[in-house]
C-alpha cells in the first residue's frame, strides 16, 4: 500500500469520524457509536447499574466531604455528577479528580436555569425564567442558551438541568414561582425552546423539567408530595403542552416530577417519578421520547416519605428512568436493583439499554475523548464581556411598564425630585443610575422594618418635591411571593400612590397583589428582580433612554392579566 492510499484511507477516517461527532444525541441513538458498544461489553452488571446513579457534590463543604463524594465515585464507578454551591476553580479542580477516578467518563451537571450562577459563586447569573418571559425577542432567549453553553463546558460539564418548562398557573407555588417563564403554555413552550436549542446548538445536553408539568401546585416537593387533582384531559393539553411541543424540536432530557397524580396512576402515595405508567407509558411510548428520562432528586421528601430504605431508586429504574440523582444510599440501590434483576422484577435488557443511551449521551458530549480542565484563565473565561452586555440585553428587553407611559415620558429633569428605595437599607444602583438624568434629585431609602418614625420623617420631607420615584426592592436572595415588608411600609406605598409618585417594583409581580393601590399610581413599571441590571434598565426607561417592550407572563387579578404592558 503506497503513501498516498494510507493518507487517503486516514482521510476518509478521519472525516467520518468528524461526522459522527456532529450528529445528535438522538441522531446518535439511532446508530449508536462503536466507543459505546466497546464500552458496554467491558463493564459487568453491578458497573452497568452503577451508570444510572449520578451523585452530589459541593465545592463549599471543605476538604473532607469532597474526599468523600470521591471515594464513592471512585469505588461505586457512578455515571455522573451533579453539582451544587461553591467557586468555579474549586469545581473545576474537583471535576478533573472524580474524571481521574473514575473507568468511564462522568457526566458532569448541575442545574443551570440561569447559568453557572444559579449554583456558583463569582460566575453569571442571567435573568430568571420569569423576567425572561416578558421578552418579545426570543432570539435573546437563544443566544443565552449559546452564551450557557460555552460556560459550561468551558467548566469540563456537558449537561445542564435546565430550562424548566413548567407552566406556573398557580401563584401560591412556593417552589415553582419565578422559575416558569409564566402561566400561558404557549409562551412557556416557545421560550424554552429557545433556550434549549440555544444551549443544544452549543453542545450541551439539556433537561426539560418537571415532567408532566409542576405548576399548578401549592405544595414544594422538596418537603412533601404534592397532588394535582386535574384530569388526564387537563393534564395533556396544559401541563404536558410545553414538554410535547419540545419533544418534537429535539429534546435531549426530561426530568420527572415527585408529583401524586391520580388521573394518571391511581396508586395510593406513589409519586411520578416512581410511576411506569406516566413514564413507560406516557412520556416515552404516547409522547414518542427517545432521550434520556431523568428523576428529580432522589433524596426529596416528595419521593422516600412512602418508600424508604432503597425502595424509592428500585421503583424509579422499574417506571423507565434511565438516570437516577442524589439517591441517599446509590450501592444499597443498586444491591437492590441486582437482585430484582435475579426476581425477573425488571429486565436487565431494560437496564442494558439506559446504559447505553447514558453511554451514547457521554459519546455525543466528547467524553470518549475526555480532557483535562485547564483552570488558567478560567475565571476570565466564564465572565466574559459579550456575557455581560447580553445580560444587560435581556433585562432591557423584559422590563414591563403597566402603567403611565406619558406621564413617566413628561417627567421633568430639572424639577425637583424626590428619588426613594423601600426594602433596601442603603441607596441603590436604581437611584444613581436615576439621578444622572434627574438634576435635581435628593435620595432617600426606606429599609423592610421601617420604623413610624422614621416614615413620618420621609413623608414630610417630600412633601417638598416635584417629582416622585420609588423604587420598591425584595431584599431576598431569590424573588419569591410575599415580599418582606412590614405593614407601616406597605401602608406609606398606598399613600405615596396617592402623591403623584411613579414606581418601579424589582421584585416577583405576584407581589402586586399584596401591595395596595399600585393599580391605580400614574406610573408602574415590573422589573421582576432586585439585581443591578434590573435596576439599570428600569432606570433607563424612567431616564427616557429606553422604550419598554415587556409583557405580564403572568395575571395579577384582578389589576393585571398575562400580556399587559404600554
Amino acid at each position: 500500500m503506497n503513501k498516498k492510499t494510507i493518507l487517503f484511507i486516514l482521510f476518509i477516517a478521519f472525516s467520518t469520524l468528524a461526522s459522527a461527532q456532529k450528529q445528535s444525541f438522538l441522531e446518535l441513538l439511532k446508530n449508536r457509536p462503536e466507543w459505546v458498544e466497546k464500552t458496554f461489553t467491558k463493564m459487568n452488571r453491578h458497573e452497568r447499574i452503577a451508570q444510572m446513579f449520578f451523585v452530589r457534590a459541593h465545592t463549599n463543604l471543605g476538604q473532607n466531604y469532597a474526599d468523600s463524594v470521591g471515594k464513592v465515585i471512585k469505588k461505586e464507578q457512578l455515571g455522573g455528577v451533579v453539582f451544587f454551591q461553591g467557586g468555579p476553580g474549586r469545581q473545576a479542580a474537583l471535576t478533573n479528580a472524580y474524571q481521574k477516578l473514575s473507568n468511564v467518563p462522568l457526566i458532569v451537571t448541575s442545574d443551570g436555569e440561569w447559568g453557572l450562577g444559579m449554583r456558583l459563586d463569582s460566575t453569571i447569573s442571567y435573568p430568571y425564567q420569569m423576567a425572561l418571559g416578558a421578552i418579545q425577542n426570543n432570539d435573546l432567549i437563544y443566544q443565552m442558551g449559546l452564551q450557557v453553553a460555552k460556560d459550561y463546558k468551558r467548566m469540563g460539564m456537558q449537561m445542564n438541568f435546565a430550562p424548566d418548562a413548567d407552566v406556573n398557573n398557580n401563584p401560591k407555588n412556593p417552589v415553582i414561582n419565578y422559575r416558569s417563564f409564566g402561566e400561558n403554555k404557549y409562551n412557556v413552550a416557545i421560550k424554552a425552546a429557545e433556550y434549549m436549542k440555544g444551549m443544544q446548538a452549543g453542545g450541551l445536553l439539556t433537561t426539560l423539567k418537571h415532567f408532566p408539568g409542576h405548576g399548578d401546585t401549592d405544595v414544594d416537593s422538596h418537603k412533601d408530595l404534592p397532588q394535582l387533582n386535574f384530569t388526564a384531559e387537563r393534564l395533556d393539553t396544559l401541563e404536558m403542552y410545553p414538554f410535547k411541543q419540545l419533544i418534537k424540536e429535539g429534546a435531549t432530557g426530561i426530568m420527572v416530577a415527585h408529583l401524586s397524580i391520580p388521573a394518571l396512576d391511581t396508586t395510593a402515595h406513589l409519586p411520578s417519578s416512581l410511576s411506569k405508567p406516566i413514564i413507560t407509558g406516557i412520556l416515552k411510548e404516547k409522547l414518542g421520547f427517545k432521550g434520556l428520562v431523568v428523576s428529580d432528586a432522589m433524596d426529596m421528601k416528595g419521593v422516600v416519605k412512602y418508600f424508604k430504605d432503597g425502595q424509592a431508586d428500585l421503583l424509579a429504574v422499574i417506571a423507565g428512568n434511565d438516570i437516577l440523582e442524589l439517591s441517599e444510599n446509590s450501592d444499597r440501590a443498586i444491591h437492590l436493583i441486582r437482585k430484582a434483576v435475579r426476581q425477573n422484577l425488571i429486565s436487565m435488557d431494560v437496564i442494558d439499554a439506559s446504559v447505553k443511551k447514558i453511554l451514547t449521551a457521554k459519546y455525543c458530549a466528547g467524553l470518549n475523548t475526555p480532557d483535562t480542565i485547564v483552570t488558567k484563565g478560567l475565571y476570565a473565561d466564564i465572565n466574559r464581556t459579550e456575557s455581560t452586555a447580553l445580560v444587560q440585553r435581556l433585562a432591557n428587553a423584559s422590563v414591563t411598564l403597566l402603567r403611565g407611559k406619558d406621564y413617566i415620558k413628561n417627567l421633568i429633569p430639572i424639577r425637583r425630585t424626590a428619588i426613594i428605595s423601600i426594602g433596601e437599607p442603603n441607596v441603590t444602583i436604581f437611584q444613581k443610575e436615576i439621578r444622572k438624568g434627574f438634576y435635581n434629585a435628593v435620595y432617600y431609602v426606606l429599609d423592610k422594618d421601617a420604623t413610624t418614625e422614621q416614615i413620618s420623617n420621609i413623608a414630610r420631607e417630600i412633601n417638598a418635591f416635584d417629582q416622585i420615584i420609588v423604587g420598591i426592592h425584595d431584599s431576598r436572595s431569590r424573588p419569591a411571593n410575599n415580599i418582606p415588608l412590614n405593614a407601616n411600609v406597605k401602608k406609606f406605598i398606598t399613600e405615596l400612590t396617592r402623591k403623584n409618585a411613579v414606581f418601579a417594583l424589582f421584585a416577583n409581580p405576584y407581589n402586586l397583589a399584596g401591595l395596595s393601590g399600585l393599580q391605580n399610581s400614574k406610573g408602574l413599571i415590573v422589573a421582576y428582580q432586585k439585581e443591578d441590571f434590573m435596576q439599570k434598565a428600569a432606570a433607563a426607561v424612567f431616564n427616557n433612554r429606553l422604550i419598554a417592550t415587556g409583557k405580564l407572563p403572568v395575571s395579577i387579578l384582578p389589576f393585571f392579566k398575562y400580556g399587559d404592558g404600554l
